[in-house]
């Protein structure tokens, strides 16, 4: 079973083939046009998107080493994304798998993020095995789920405001780094004392407000952003510049706080004991490193893809349409689908109709 799939949620433009759920290619183009603008302009993201998707498509197709003729299905995301950029790939998903007389599966940018941890790399310990708790964190989204082996899951948290990696963004912002911020926070990270300033952490043991902090899975990041903007505006520029790598790895230690104490927290209360973490956050080392402390300390296994597939890719689309179809899923020739924004709204969608 050769699967093509599309991702142009965001601001990356990819194309990856799977052969039995075994990734061929995994091609991704990273916009870089964004930069000046502190955050991604959809209108250009949606060009980008347009200018490259045949190209990145066609790299994509020849490093499999088959032709389109082999292809037997073709995936791509329908949301939720930057509704323009999710257009791109979808209407030239669905064109192409018109043209070549091919099933085409839609799928859920998020939940493919969910699991990606199933991705087969050749060299990693494998997906979960049993019923898990995932930590999906990105740029626009911070969830928790319960999910079960059928790929039916439960969202039991997600944030009340800012997402985590919009929270890295924007304190990065106000250090004066570059967009996306994110990387360079761990960068600088490296060599700060994480201790240096403690910043606040709402809904944990470490709130000072919030004295019934167990059981609730949700998160908020609102109050760190105005916390640190209120930290910096009480010190000069050069003290700042002076001590950038120690609030930067403050502010990094706030948040991986945050996320490793609420998924910790989520699995043991619920005596579940396999634990993943996807989405462009976790490609960060302080994230890994301490997830991984944690789930060693309570005997929890840990599943995070590599950092190559933690961020938007297409392999992760591919994977999902295969497991879905490894799980019974009938494809069919049906070319309509229509992109959504919202992963919440296609949610409600979705219950509303059973």
């Amino acid at each position: 079973m050769n699967i093509l799939a599309i991702e142009t949620s965001c601001d990356e433009t990819s194309a990856a083939v799977t052969m039995d759920g075994r990734v061929l290619s995994n091609v991704v183009s990273s916009q870089r046009c964004h930069t000046g603008f502190g955050g991604v302009v959809p209108e250009l993201a949606s060009r980008e998107h347009e200018r490259l998707i045949v190209a990145i498509t066609e790299a994509a197709v020849t490093e499999a080493n088959i032709t389109k003729k082999e292809l037997d299905i073709i995936a791509a995301t329908a949301g939720p994304g930057l509704i323009g950029a999710v257009m791109v790939g979808l209407c030239f998903a669905q064109g192409l798998a018109y043209a070549l007389d091919i099933p085409f599966i839609a799928v859920n940018h998020i939940e493919a993020h969910i699991f990606s941890p199933f991705i087969d790399e050749g060299d990693t310990a494998g997906p979960p095995e049993e019923r898990f708790v995932s930590l999906t964190v990105s740029g626009g989204h911070t969830l928790l789920a319960v999910v079960e082996p059928d790929l039916s899951y439960e969202i039991i948290g997600r944030t009340l405001d800012d997402a985590a990696g919009e929270a890295f963004d924007k304190t990065g912002k106000m250090l004066g780094l570059d967009y996306p911020a994110g990387p360079e926070i761990d960068r600088l990270a490296m060599s700060g004392d994480p201790f240096f300033h403690e910043f606040p952490r709402a809904l944990t043991s470490h709130s000072r407000t919030s004295r019934n902090y167990r059981g609730n899975a949700d998160f908020s990041f609102s109050g760190l952003k105005t916390s640190v903007l209120t930290y910096l505006q009480k010190h000069s520029a050069s003290f700042i510049e002076s001590h950038l790598p120690d609030i930067a790895a403050s502010v990094q230690r706030a948040i991986v706080g945050v996320l490793v104490e609420k998924t910790i927290e989520a699995a043991v209360s619920r005596g579940i004991r396999s634990v993943s973490v996807a989405g462009g956050v976790s490609a960060n080392s302080a994230l890994r490193e301490t997830m991984k402390t944690a789930c060693g300390e309570k005997g929890l296994s840990l599943h995070i893809p590599g950092t190559r597939f933690s961020t938007d890719n297409a392999a992760m689309i591919a994977t999902l349409a295969d497991l879905r179809l490894s799980r019974g899923m009938k494809p069919e020739r049906r070319y309509d689908t229509a992109p959504y924004a919202s992963f919440e709204a296609e949610a409600a969608k979705k219950a509303k109709l059973k």
